[in-house]
Parts: structure tokens; sequence; C-alpha cells
């Protein structure tokens, strides 16, 4: 996609060459409407200005940038370290960006392949809402990794698990030892990445063992609260509990969730897992020596972040790849879940 040019964007705000300049320096001599007319053109048309894109012809090198939502989430670690490992060894530079929730990961991925001149981009989680018209404003290669398999289409490549199948996994688990009551704690109602395909395996299985769905056991998380955080696992339960619903069993959407939902069981008097099972999802270390251990789905972390970065250097390097690469998942028993 051709850059905008600052005499492009001045035609389209109906204004001077010298007022748009105005606008980006912040000039006082400028009214605040016509400010915010000609910011909001160059954020709609993803415009750098002059001066910063000709420094950045001159200075384009090899970098490998990784945009991550939910950089304190301890599920990225391992991930982050192999994907740093694998660039250095290929003699590329690495950036990690991180995105806030808030903020569209497309939007920041577009500002930074022109700031940095990047070579290629890994979306770690996130993805959500996003539209192919804005992806396809970028021009270089990218992989999304650790999202639901319904966030791209053949025509991007993509690593991940099949949240939807590994939550059915659970939920049936679940089923198998009697558990018909079983809560969810899950992303917010808005979520359109994991937290829906994970919600969707949750009823799928219901559906299969001919248990009713119970919308009043189903625990979203609010604007809030960090979504899959220990905060918002304890906080959702807390609510189950005082709400007075029956249920014997958690599943909780993330294992972070889970150790907060522990905690919020522990506090009001009830024994994991004779009063009530609990389980989670990833597989992180802590919850194998978390007390009682957790029940969980591990992701294979490790070959996961391997296969995201070989694809995306595959893309790079125009090698004939195979762009969809899906791993399956394992249920790791713990001694947070019972049998009835």
């Amino acid at each position: 996609m051709e850059q905008m040019t600052i005499k492009e964007i001045a035609k389209l705000c109906g204004v001077g060459v010298s007022t748009v300049s105005r606008a980006i320096n912040n000039h006082p001599d400028i009214s605040e409407e016509t400010r915010q007319k000609v910011l909001e053109t160059i954020h709609k048309y993803n415009y750098i200005p002059n001066n910063s894109a000709q420094n950045l012809k001159r200075s384009a090198s090899d970098t490998i940038a990784v945009l991550i939502k939910g950089i304190s989430n301890p599920f990225f670690s391992d991930m982050i370290r192999v994907l740093e490992h694998e660039t250095s060894r290929k003699k590329y530079s690495f950036v990690l960006q991180h995105v806030e929730e808030a903020e569209d990961e497309v939007d920041v991925a577009i500002r930074l392949e022109k700031e940095k001149r990047l070579k290629g981009i890994v979306f770690l989680g996130g993805i959500t809402n996003r539209t192919d018209e804005k992806l396809d404003q970028l021009n270089v290669p990218f992989v999304l990794s650790t999202v639901d398999m319904s966030a791209a289409d053949d025509r991007y490549a993509i690593v991940s698990v099949d949240h939807e199948k590994e939550s059915r996994k659970m939920v049936d688990y679940l089923c198998s030892c009697g558990h018909k009551k079983i809560a969810l704690l899950t992303a917010r109602k808005t979520d359109s990445s994991v937290g829906l395909q994970r919600y969707k395996g949750y009823r799928e299985s219901l559906t299969a063992h001919g248990i009713e769905y119970d919308k009043d056991l189903v625990e979203w998380t609010p604007e809030e609260l960090q979504t899959f955080s220990m905060e918002a696992g304890y906080k959702l339960t807390k609510d189950l509990l005082e709400s007075g619903r029956e249920f014997t069993c958690i599943f909780a959407a993330s294992d972070r969730m889970a150790v907060g939902a522990c905690k919020a069981l522990f506090d009001a008097g009830k024994r994991i897992p004779e009063d009530c099972s609990v389980a989670g999802f990833d597989g992180l270390e802590y919850a194998a020596y978390y007390e009682p251990s957790i029940t969980t789905i591990r992701q294979p972390r490790k070959e996961m972040a391997e296969a995201t970065i070989s694809l995306l250097f595959d893309l790079i390097n125009k090698e004939p790849t195979e762009k969809r690469r899906i791993f399956d998942a394992d249920l790791v028993i713990g001694k947070s879940t019972a049998a009835l």
C-alpha cells in the first residue's frame, strides 16, 4: 500500500500543507477542531511525516516485531524466549511490543511496520474484532499465534491449538466424573477470540452429555478486570458463591482464573475437590505446583513458538509452506478435580 503524502492529507482535510504540519507539530496557531480533523485523517490513513519516512527508508533493518496482548500473562513467557532466541539466531533484531487490551493490535502493527521498517510480525494472542481489510494493509509477512482458529482464513498464517475442541475435552472429562452443574468462568461477553471458542466448547460438551445449558452458571469477566487474571477468577467465583447458585465444579478459562477461583473457595470455607472441583486451561507450570495441583489443558507452548518463528521466516524467504499449524493439547489431571 502506497504511503500517503502530506499533500494528500491536506487535500482530504480541505486545508493547506502548512496547516497539516502545524497539527502534526502541535503548533498553537491552529484551531482544536482543525487539529482533530487532521489527526483523525492521519490516523485513518496511517500517515507518517515525510522526514520520518525518509529516515526510515535509509535505515531499513532486519527486524521482527512480536505484538502481545496480556504481557503479564506467564503463558507467553516461554514463547517469547523461544521467539527472541530464534530471531537472534537468524541475525535479526527483535522488538517486543505490548498492546493494551483496549488497543487494536493491527493499528499498532501498521504503525510499527513503518516506524521500524519491519521484515515480519508475530501477533501473540489477541486479534479480536479484526477485519481482513486492516490486515491487508500490512506489507510484510505475519503470523497469528495462539489465537482461535477462526481468527484467520486460509490466506493468513496461523499457529494455535483448537480452543473449542480442547475446551470440549475438558468438559467431557468433568462430565465423566459425574458433574452436571459445571460453572464456567470466562472472558468478556465482547470477546471474539479464544474466550469465545472455549465458551463454545463448554456449551457443546454439555449438549453432547444431555446436560441443559444454564446461563446463570456462566460468569463473564467485567470490563474493569483483566481478562483471564487471578483477580477475575476470584471475583467471579465470589459472585457465584454469593448468588446461592448450586454447582459442583468450576471450569475456569485459564489457569490463572482457576487459582483465583481456588482462593475464593478457600476463603468461603470450601474444600477442593471435596466440596467443589476446579479445572483450568493452559498448562502453566505453577498449576502443577499449586496445592491442590490443578487439572488443566496443557498447550505445547515451546513447540508452538518454534513453529511460529519457523513459519514466519518461511514466509519472509518466500519458501513454500503450510500456513495452518494446529497443535493438540493434553488433558493433565491434577488433584483439584474428583468424581462425585
